[in-house]
């Protein structure tokens, strides 16, 4: 059955050669649309408008030029109606190679024109670690540059951890966003720091910003869970798709089902047994690679390329590809500014076509903006409280729980209260640290430990809030 042109998008047509009194060629047409629609689109939608005898075509061959026929008509007798203005913008893009061009040009025809393509394990095994490089030597070299800390040599994680508060909220927006999210970087910041989600949002889209921030403190706040393992890629991916998936079971599982990628006709390996023996291999093959930035760029690639989970393949591989960053004390990616578009196309080029050169390009240009808002601002960040981060959980149930239980604030009520999380050692810390919280504690920020204003307010006036 053929597709049907929406008729917004023939109005948008014509309005952009009424905008033009002389008329304008197929390839200026082209130009200002973008290059978004194939020639052979574009041709076929400007024959349907002259048809409809909405525009007329004037000259021959290659002078023919597309005129409205409000134009053609002008000083004759017929009434003439305002046509709708179209402004030209240029899309938003990130700087595409050659190959990144031939790429984007593919993935932009419409879908009856790309054949329908399977899973090519071939893809996979033409890629030896070490000596198979997606990235040049001297782009690797170059990544190195940017992304290297201007301090000493310090512990594996450092760099993550110094700029952890800046990172949680550029990371969960930009990588949010990249999903359709709606939440503006400023919502997202107020989610974060104060627990106010944003209104008139989805409460999935608030969702997948919490996700976001349990998945990145995971991986930030112990090192030692950054690892390229099976355990590690499945762990994020639970992080991740709390409460978002249709079938909870699926919460932190490779799938057991056949899925479909929108807008693409590619189709995910199918067979479970087989799945479960390619994620193996993928991480197998990811973990042996040395370089961090062809490690995490690898990450990037083959992993939305399985689909190893019934969803949030994507958003799994953004925060793996952190993993050999944060490991070798690098400046962190935090996808910040990509436009969604790019993204997605560079995705469909590695599902439809096993070319990698598109996503380099994004993954290139994203790195690089990364670098410029933390190499660049890290030394004027106020270093986080890791103690505090450490034991955020346990701070928050404490609040929460003598505040329910209506109970004063003393030394001895917190230290009964005190969870077995908290180590001996850090006992008395805790506790200052609970009785800080309470002295700064109004029916504002009280929603952060889940109490509504009412309930504080009766407590505090029995207890004075102290």
């Amino acid at each position: 059955m053929p597709s049907i042109t929406p008729p917004t998008e023939l109005d948008q047509l014509v309005a952009l050669i009424a905008a033009q009194p002389d008329g304008l060629g197929i390839d200026a047409i082209a130009k200002l649309q973008g290059n978004r629609l194939a020639r052979r689109t574009l041709q076929r939608r400007l024959a349907l408008l002259a048809k409809q005898g909405r525009i007329q075509m004037l000259g021959e061959a290659r002078a023919v030029r597309y005129v409205c026929n409000s134009q053609v008509n002008k000083g004759s007798a017929s009434i003439q109606l305002p046509m709708p203005t179209l402004q030209a913008t240029a899309e938003v893009y990130v700087p595409v190679s050659p190959e990144g061009e031939a790429i984007k040009a593919y993935v932009r025809q419409p879908r009856a024109m790309r054949a329908p393509v399977g899973y090519r394990q071939a893809f996979l095994e033409q890629y030896h670690p070490n000596h198979t490089a997606y990235l040049p030597p001297a782009l690797r070299d170059q990544l190195h540059t940017m992304g290297r800390a201007r301090t000493e040599q310090t512990p594996a994680g450092t760099f993550a951890r110094d700029i952890l508060n800046r990172l949680l909220i550029d990371l969960s927006w930009a990588s949010s966003m990249l999903e359709g999210n709606t939440y503006s970087r400023f919502d997202t910041e107020r989610l974060i720091e104060f627990g106010q989600a944003a209104e008139g949002k989805d409460a999935l889209e608030t969702q997948m910003i919490l996700n976001h921030k349990q998945a990145i403190e995971y991986l930030v706040l112990d090192p030692a869970h950054a690892e390229v393992t099976p355990d590690c890629i499945v762990a994020l991916h639970a992080f991740l798709s709390d409460g978002l998936m249709a079938d909870p079971t699926a919460v932190g599982r490779l799938r057991r089902r056949a899925v479909e990628i929108g807008d693409s006709v590619y189709l995910p390996v199918a067979l479970p047994q087989r799945l479960e023996e390619l994620f193996g291999i993928v991480i197998q093959m990811a973990a042996e690679i040395d370089d961090p930035f062809e490690q995490a760029f690898f990450l990037m690639v083959h992993l939305p390329y399985l689909q190893p989970f019934e969803d949030v393949n994507k958003r799994t591989s953004r925060l793996a590809a952190n993993i050999p960053l944060i490991r070798h004390n690098l400046c962190p990616l935090s996808f910040i500014d990509v436009p969604q578009q790019a993204y997605v196309d560079a995705m469909i080029g590695v599902y439809e076509l096993n070319r990698i050169e598109l996503l380099r390009d994004v993954f290139v240009w994203a790195y690089e903006r990364s670098c410029q808002q933390y190499v660049a601002v890290k030394q004027n960040l106020v270093p986080p409280d890791i103690f505090r981060l450490r034991y955020r959980q346990a701070l928050s149930a404490v609040v929460a729980a003598i505040i329910q239980n209506d109970e004063a604030v003393t030394i001895a009520t917190v230290n009964a209260r005190r969870p077995p999380t908290v180590t001996a050692a850090d006992a008395a810390h805790f506790t200052q640290l609970v009785l800080q919280e309470f002295a700064a504690l109004h029916p504002g920020n009280a929603v952060r430990f889940g109490i509504r204003p009412l309930v504080f307010a009766a407590w505090k006036e029995r207890h004075g809030g102290a």
